[in-house]
């Protein structure tokens, strides 16, 4: 009789030996300290989620970006009433990705006019049921939005809460707490923790 491989608990830090990295909207807008949507993590943030991108490969990193193309017909109306120096063209320069964005996907950009980021883009390149690694930001707006839509669409969210950026500390502690709330879909790690508990399986998985 023989032995079956132990399953992965969901507990473990890696659940699964191909996790997709998922970095939300790393642009100029949220990076910018001179924008009103800058954030005073967000360097940091970039430099875990580099840490991240080297180690999960370009092939599975997605990166994402919002645009300002809503329908103005209903509440994005109002919110760009009181963003208007966000209501430009989709080709402004503060929609560009920073330069540490540059060259950590093999993937076109997933472009949304919505915070949250998960639909039919990002489910095309993911498949329907993934094991998501969700960085970048704003924690409070964006990457919130995303992990409860993947999740309630039946993705595995871990959000790597040192590889985001928050548009305060409070914020971010905030919200968290409420992430840390919808277990066991959505999970909260940090960087370390996923880098040492993967001991090189994501790499290994890439090269068989």
């Amino acid at each position: 009789m023989t032995s079956q491989p132990a399953r992965p608990h969901p507990d473990d830090p890696v659940s699964s030996p191909s996790p997709w990295l998922v970095v939300v909207d790393p642009q100029r807008i949220f990076a910018d300290p001179s924008s009103k949507w800058s954030s005073p993590f967000f360097d940091q943030a970039m430099e875990r989620i580099a840490l991240l991108a080297a180690h999960v490969g370009p092939e599975r990193t997605v990166v994402t970006r919002w645009l300002p193309t809503a329908d103005r017909s209903g509440s994005w109306a109002d919110y760009f009433a009181a963003w208007p120096f966000a209501d430009v063209v989709p080709e402004d320069p503060l929609f560009d990705l920073v330069g540490a964005a540059h060259g950590l996907t093999a993937h076109p950009t997933v472009d949304e006019p919505t915070f949250g980021k998960w639909g039919a883009g990002l489910e095309g390149v993911v498949g329907p049921h993934p094991d998501l690694l969700l960085t970048g930001v704003s924690t409070d707006c964006c990457v919130l939005s995303t992990a409860l839509a993947a999740a309630d669409a039946g993705a595995r969210v871990r959000v790597v809460t040192d590889a985001c950026a928050a548009s305060t500390g409070e914020n971010a502690t905030t919200t968290l707490q409420v992430m840390g709330l919808y277990a066991p879909q959505v999970r909260l790690t940090t960087s370390a923790e996923l880098l040492q508990g993967a001991a090189g399986s994501w790499q290994g998985e890439r090269q068989n």
